[in-house]
């Protein structure tokens, strides 16, 4: 029988039951708790978030979509290779001079005209010349940014993790290439790979822009091959190319990926420089560059000649640029937090 003496449990004395507080009652196994009045909250794992970062960076997204209606403009409008494209004169035609060769492209009232870019001295339809410029400047820059992304990552991570003489080799190699000027040393090289074709001036030119990037990734491995992670694949032993692959690599992606797409808008402007001083592509195919070398002393009397290669330079290194800071936001949005505040 229940003591008539005994107090009721006062309100402080209430313990809930395992599933009121939450808890289930299988041991080992904790439900979790729902905030009063708020719903559940989604997990997202580490590349839906960089995602969801990167689609929400304003400025990312709209320099994304410029880059590719540039891309598909200059790619679409004259073919490449044996496929046609849309517009019907060929970039190294020429044609009889209508109106000087001024542009005919209009805005107000809108209207395309016959050579909307304007046309050279030998008569040549400027459109078509500059979408064949376009093409073979991305070409160059994609091939440099891969090849310059590849070469730096496969060298900072072997100096990174195996040290010792290894990193004191690579490292001392990596110094001869930045003490050496760059312009310099691509103007050399350039000179020497141009007479084998666009590719391989483009794969030259990786070969000695990978650098900074093999001083970041080296860091990034000199930090990460201490982590307990690591230290656990070599201890069951694994192997270093494969803890390389497996365990550091997929770590350091956001410092390759963000480096890499620096390095596009970087090699457009090295391959500018490099056509406008005659070091880099050369007649008859045509660059962004070498049209604003063949052109410069048109510009106080025909500069359309000298303005739309420059405006798809300009546009395609911001744009480049543009993106590279949108995934530097979605992989570390703590520097971003902090260089805003």
């Amino acid at each position: 029988m229940p003591d008539e003496h005994q107090p009721e449990p006062s309100q402080d004395d209430y313990v809930p039951s395992p599933t009121a507080a939450g808890i289930s009652p299988v041991p080992g196994h904790v439900m979790p708790l729902a905030a009063p009045g708020r719903p559940e909250e989604r997990s997202y794992t580490q590349g839906q978030l960089v995602r969801r970062r990167f689609f929400r960076h304003t400025g990312a997204m709209v320099s994304l979509g410029v880059l590719l209606f540039v891309v598909l403009l200059a790619f679409t409008s004259i073919g490449v290779g044996p496929l046609p494209g849309w517009w019907d004169k060929d970039f190294g035609r020429a044609a009889d001079l209508v109106d000087g060769g001024a542009p005919t492209l209009s805005l107000v009232p809108l209207a395309w005209g016959e050579h909307p870019f304007g046309q050279d001295n030998a008569g040549k339809d400027y459109f078509a010349l500059t979408m064949r410029g376009t093409q073979i400047s991305l070409i160059i820059a994609f091939v440099v940014g891969i090849v310059s992304t590849l070469l730096g990552t496969i060298v900072g991570a072997l100096a990174g993790y195996y040290r010792g003489i290894v990193e004191a080799v690579l490292m001392r190699l990596t110094d001869l290439f930045i003490v050496i000027p760059l312009l310099v040393l691509a103007a050399v090289l350039g000179q020497i790979a141009s007479r084998s074709g666009v590719l391989a001036l483009a794969g030259m030119l990786g070969l000695v822009t990978w650098t900074g990037l093999a001083r970041l990734v080296r860091g990034e491995v000199l930090s990460l091959r201490e982590r307990d992670f690591v230290l656990s694949a070599r201890a069951i032993g694994t192997s270093g190319p494969r803890t390389i692959v497996k365990h550091i690599l997929p770590n350091s992606i956001g410092v390759i990926v963000v480096s890499g797409t620096l390095a596009i808008a970087s090699a457009i402007l090295l391959e500018t420089s490099l056509s406008f001083l005659g070091f880099g592509v050369k007649p008859p195919d045509v660059s962004l560059g070498l049209l604003i070398s063949n052109y410069q002393s048109a510009f106080t009397t025909r500069p359309w000649l000298f303005w739309w290669p420059g405006l798809f330079i300009l546009t395609i290194a911001l744009s480049v640029n543009f993106i590279g800071d949108g995934l530097r936001d979605a992989f570390d949005p703590r520097q971003n937090r902090s260089t805003s505040s």
